[in-house]
C-alpha cells in the first residue's frame, strides 16, 4: 500500500469527520442563571454550571446536537419557546398541564416540590396556613407563585421577585416574613449562604416534576427522551445527581 494512498485516505477520513461535526445541528438553549444548584454562573470562568447544565450537555451529546446556551429571567423562558426564539429550555421547569398546552416537554428528569423558608428566629410559621396575611417572597412566573395565589385568602403580601437571590435577600433583610419556592433551591440556600440564618420548615407541597421544555412540535423530543433514558440506565444520571445533591434516594 503506497504512502500516497494512505495520505489520501487519511485526508478523506478527516474531511468526513469534519463534515459530520459541521452538520450537527445547533439548537438555541436557554436557562435561568439564578436557580442554584441547577444553574448558576461560575464567577471564575464565566461559564454556566450546575445540575441542569451537566444534564443538558450530556443529553445534547447523546442526542446529536450542539447547544448555543444563553440566559434570561425565568418568566421569559416559556414565551421565548412559544415565539420560537429558542429551541430548548432547562431551568428547573415544572411540568404542568397549562405549560404542556403551549410547549413540549421531555420525560421528567427530577422530582421536586415547594417548601417554606423563614429566618431561624421565626417559630410562628410551620405550614401554608401560617402565611395568611404575611409578606412572602417567591419568584415571578413560578408554580410557587401560582400555588400561593390559589391557597391564600389574604395574598396581598405575596411579592414575586425576578431572581431567587432577590427573594432570599429580602428575607434576610426582613423585607418579607418568608420565602416559598422550589424545595431543592430553598434547601441549597439554607445549607450554604443562609446557614444559621434561615431554615426550611413544614412539609413538601405540591409534588412536582421538572422536564426539559422544547418549542411546540419540536422534532427533538424523542431524541431528548432517549438520551435521558440512557444516562439513567448507565449510571451517569446518578453520578451527576450525587455531585450536586448528595446521595440519591432509591425512589429517584
Amino acid at each position: 500500500m503506497s504512502t500516497k494512498w494512505l495520505k489520501t485516505l487519511g485526508t478523506t477520513l478527516a474531511m468526513t469527520v469534519a463534515a459530520g461535526t459541521v452538520s450537527a445541528e445547533t439548537l438555541k438553549v436557554v436557562t435561568d442563571p439564578s436557580f442554584v444548584p441547577f444553574e448558576m454562573m461560575d464567577q471564575e470562568t464565566g461559564e454556566m454550571i450546575g445540575f441542569d447544565m451537566e444534564i443538558i450537555r450530556e443529553v445534547a451529546d447523546r442526542a446529536g446536537f450542539e447547544i448555543d446556551l444563553n440566559t434570561m429571567d425565568f418568566n421569559g423562558i416559556i414565551p421565548a419557546l412559544q415565539t420560537g426564539n429558542v429551541d430548548i429550555a432547562i431551568a428547573g421547569i415544572t411540568i404542568t398541564d397549562e405549560r404542556q398546552e403551549i410547549v413540549d416537554f421531555s420525560d421528567p428528569y427530577y422530582d421536586s416540590g415547594l417548601r417554606i423558608l423563614v429566618r431561624t428566629s421565626n417559630d410562628d410559621v410551620q405550614e401554608i396556613a401560617d402565611l395568611e396575611g404575611k409578606k412572602i417572597g417567591t419568584k415571578i412566573g413560578s408554580t410557587s407563585y401560582d400555588y400561593l395565589m390559589k391557597s391564600l385568602d389574604e395574598n396581598d403580601g405575596v411579592t414575586p421577585y425576578p431572581g431567587s437571590s432577590d427573594m432570599y435577600m429580602a428575607l434576610m433583610s426582613r423585607a418579607v416574613d418568608a420565602v416559598f419556592y422550589d424545595a431543592p433551591n430553598v434547601g441549597y440556600f439554607a445549607s450554604t449562604k443562609g446557614e444559621g440564618k434561615v431554615k426550611a420548615v413544614g412539609d413538601l407541597y405540591e409534588g412536582q416534576q421538572y422536564g426539559i421544555a422544547l418549542k411546540k412540535g419540536s422534532e427533538w423530543v424523542d431524541e431528548v427522551n432517549d438520551a435521558l433514558a440512557s444516562i439513567k440506565e448507565d449510571g451517569t444520571y446518578k453520578e451527576i445527581y450525587e455531585k450536586w445533591f448528595g446521595e440519591m434516594p432509591e425512589s429517584e
